[in-house]
């Protein structure tokens, strides 16, 4: 049964359909993590330890399928690869970047963000065409996220540092979907890839030389990032991730994922009291516009070989 959900189906339609399915629950899952992201902003862990409890309960959820030989036939140096760029490059930055700059930041740009440079990416590297559409589709997109961001959205000193970094996790994560896709790396194996290389290198490193300060967090705090960060954010989201990677292609599926900022905004309305207001909806509106559009036009996407 799991071998089948990670095997893409033989009609085109279903596999979509399936695509579709499992980025929506990517999206939940993104959504609640920026807004844990929100109301912890005062917690007790550094960057370094949510990077270190993420990558060593997604190795502790992932050692089995490795143990199994899941990475039988991925080459050493693309496990190195895609633990580089989802692994090291996506996390540590975007956990140092909410230190420096506000959450409500990271909502917009890291999923905000990545339908672009992904559009770019694919251009650039696997030869994809931005067709009129799907420009049409990140015109509006765009207008959404700068209406959602508002006014305010520079006014934190020194907060440029931290978008700078949330711009470079993104980068990371959508290199990460194009080499998924140009290697043909099935879903089960892109995830276990970035838990088994991540906790080895990294923990001992954290251990020894980083700043923690996980010893004066409860074992409230301790639980609930581990198990957020480490099984829904690093191992199940990821596998739904890639497994709608290779439904979907990198662009449509990034397109999909762009409504976070949106989602984010209206749950932190009744959640946390932060209001919407008047750009807010409209900008709400504006992504998901632009993704709908995004989604359902046509996309080269899927003339291109599945793994």
């Amino acid at each position: 049964m799991i071998q089948a959900l990670f095997a893409p189906a033989a009609e085109e339609a279903q596999e979509r359909r399936l695509g579709f399915i499992l980025a929506t629950g990517v999206v939940v899952i993104w959504t609640g993590f920026i807004l844990a992201s929100r109301a912890g902003a005062k917690g007790v862990l550094t960057s370094w330890d949510l990077a270190a409890l993420r990558f060593a309960v997604s190795f502790v959820a992932l050692i089995p399928a490795a143990l199994l030989g899941t990475l039988r036939r991925v080459p050493l140096l693309r496990v190195a690869a895609l633990t580089a760029s989802a692994g090291y490059g996506f996390a540590l930055l975007a956990y140092a970047a909410f230190e420096l700059a506000p959450a409500a930041h990271g909502a917009v740009l890291l999923p905000g963000a990545l339908p672009f440079i992904t559009a770019l990416l694919a251009f650039l590297w696997l030869r994809e065409p931005i067709s009129y559409q799907r420009r049409r589709s990140l015109a509006l997109i765009a207008s959404g996220i700068v209406l959602l961001a508002g006014v305010g959205f520079f006014d934190t000193p020194g907060a440029w540092r931290g978008d700078l970094l949330f711009l470079l996790a993104t980068s990371s994560w959508a290199g990460f979907t194009i080499l998924v896709r140009c290697w043909r790396i099935n879903a089960l194996q892109a995830t276990t890839s970035i838990a088994i290389g991540c906790a080895p290198l990294y923990l001992p490193l954290w251990w020894f030389a980083l700043p923690s300060t996980i010893h004066l967090a409860s074992w409230g705090e301790i639980l609930f990032q581990g198990a957020y960060q480490g099984v829904l954010a690093m191992a199940f989201a990821s596998l739904l991730y890639n497994r709608a990677l290779i439904a979907l292609g990198p662009v449509r599926l990034s397109l999909f994922t762009s409504v976070v900022p949106a989602l984010t905004a209206v749950a932190a309305w009744p959640l946390l009291g932060e209001p919407l207001g008047l750009s807010g909806v409209l900008g709400v509106l504006a992504v998901t516009a632009g993704m709908i559009l995004g989604v359902r036009g046509s996309s080269v996407d899927a003339s291109l070989p599945r793994p």
